[in-house]
């Protein structure tokens, strides 16, 4: 569903009665639906006939039909006749709560849990092309809202808005940072990119607004903020993507300079682990801090971790204790994707999260996308497998691809570029366009319509490495470079 004020209640009231919500985004494709319902075997589906796009419909519960859920409970997107008939079996959100009429009146209480007991299951994007199930648990809601409380000053009273879905770990994490904290929910229904919802912004005195790179990008380039008072706004928050410095400075420049708190984490953090905060001097598009309760190592080039107070660029660690992290996965090896091969330090396995990092001679932190094979697109993590699954099939001339996310040279979002090794090595480069065209139609048909190829290039061959693996981090370091070149 997306993310309104039913889709909330829905996944308060599921949690309160001890039963597990299975988050899944609604820009997905049916496949990718199915792919979730079976990892999770979830029982019941909650979702809308339809999605609201300014004039346009976009179908929703014959996606949720075509992906053979179980049992749906459908809300009507207007009023409270449906466009389409229900399948056997699935009932209308009205009859779903016809059910309880006779417990009106009654005060419901919470059913009490373990804290380990799980409550919400997300999915992150693992290297194999399933994606990882993350389980959260009675304790995760209390990482969102101490990070939110600690980094970003989230108090009561507070109103807190941050453009997302519950399908995304950033919609459970906004519901519990906001209302354990005694603040309230901003929730915007449509686009956040028109001037529509920088009006919604002002008329609500949004306190802390989210964002992601893109959405900034976008209100820049179309100037949809202008002619609006965000000044009830005391910071915001970034996540989701690497951010550019001009971008951000004309941001806070939208709220008479208010800080930008940049947040970094992970589906299975539950939050971040590293943050910028109120207490230090900011240094915009970078991190100040490690996020409460958590401990960041950056490793040489042997694998082992820099001293703490010497600036260098490596993969992350992270120290195994953290407040609301997972320590199981429902189909994946949790030992195994975190903490195998992993440097020990005074007698504990470090933490894999697999982002590059920087941490510079004035101690601050800047990421430098994925040292793995999956990229980030537009806040959304996806593995290299799944492009190239989909791009693979999209023409018969193609042998292989390799998907890569590049950083632009200015800095910002990753941008994914798709490198085509084609059977037949004269194939003109007069095709190159068609074939982007036609990688973005089958990408965003089976995979997400949020995904877009900005690039593609042709190789004779993938760089591999012994045991034939491909070496998409040095296709990254290249595309980056040439992109770099190009620019100068």
């Amino acid at each position: 569903m997306p993310m309104n004020v039913k889709s909330v209640v829905i996944y308060l009231a599921i949690v309160l009665a001890s039963y597990v919500v299975v988050s899944i985004a609604d820009s997905f494709a049916a496949s990718e639906i199915s792919t979730r319902l079976k990892i999770s075997k979830a029982k019941v589906i909650f979702t809308q006939d339809l999605i609201m796009r300014g004039d346009k419909s976009i179908p929703l519960y014959s996606r949720v039909v075509d992906a053979q859920s179980p049992m749906a409970v459908v809300i009507p997107t207007k009023g409270s006749e449906f466009s389409m008939k229900l399948r056997n079996g699935d009932v209308s959100w009205h009859d779903f709560l016809e059910k309880v009429n006779n417990l009106k009146g009654k005060e419901f209480i919470a059913t009490e849990q373990p804290i380990e007991t799980f409550t919400n299951i997300l999915f992150s994007s693992g290297t194999t092309g399933d994606p990882k199930a993350i389980p959260w648990t009675n304790i995760t809601p209390l990482k969102a809202a101490a990070d939110a409380w600690c980094h970003m000053d989230v108090r009561k009273g507070d109103v807190v808005c941050w453009p997302t879905n519950l399908g995304w770990m950033m919609g459970p994490w906004l519901v519990y940072a906001s209302l354990l904290n005694g603040a309230s929910v901003a929730l915007y229904i449509g686009s956040p990119l028109g001037s529509a919802f920088a009006k919604f912004v002002q008329d609500a005195k949004v306190t802390m607004l989210g964002v992601i790179p893109s959405i900034v990008r976008s209100w820049r380039s179309t100037n949809s903020t202008s002619g609006y008072d965000w000044s009830s706004i005391r910071c915001f928050g970034s996540t989701g993507e690497a951010s550019n410095v001009d971008e951000y400075l004309w941001l806070m420049g939208r709220a008479l300079y208010k800080p930008i708190i940049e947040y970094c984490g992970g589906t299975e953090i539950g939050g971040g682990f590293v943050c910028g905060s109120l207490l230090q001097a900011q240094s915009l598009a970078a991190f100040s801090t490690p996020a409460m309760c958590c401990s960041l190592f950056i490793l040489d080039d042997e694998g082992l971790p820099i001293p703490q107070n010497v600036p260098g660029i490596g993969e992350l660690a992270l120290g195994p204790l953290m407040l609301g992290a997972s320590n199981t996965l429902l189909n994946a090896d949790h030992y195994g994707v975190y903490f195998k091969g992993m440097p020990l330090l005074n007698g504990k396995v470090l933490r894999r999260h697999g982002d590059v990092f920087e941490r510079t001679a004035r101690g601050y932190y800047h990421a430098h996308g994925r040292s793995d094979d999956t990229m980030n697109l537009g806040g959304i993590k996806v593995s290299s497998v799944e492009i190239e699954r989909i791009c693979n099939g999209v023409d018969s001339s193609i042998l292989e691809t390799a998907a890569i996310g590049v950083p632009p040279s200015g800095g910002g979002p990753e941008l994914l570029t798709i490198a085509v090794v084609f059977k037949d090595s004269n194939s003109t480069k007069q095709d190159l366009h068609q074939l982007r065209m036609s990688f973005n139609s089958a990408l965003q048909k089976k995979l997400n319509p949020l995904f877009r190829v900005s690039q593609v290039v042709t190789l004779p061959s993938l760089p591999r490495t012994a045991s034939n693996k491909v070496m998409r981090r040095v296709l990254r370091q290249q595309l980056s470079e040439t992109n770099q070149n190009s620019k100068i």
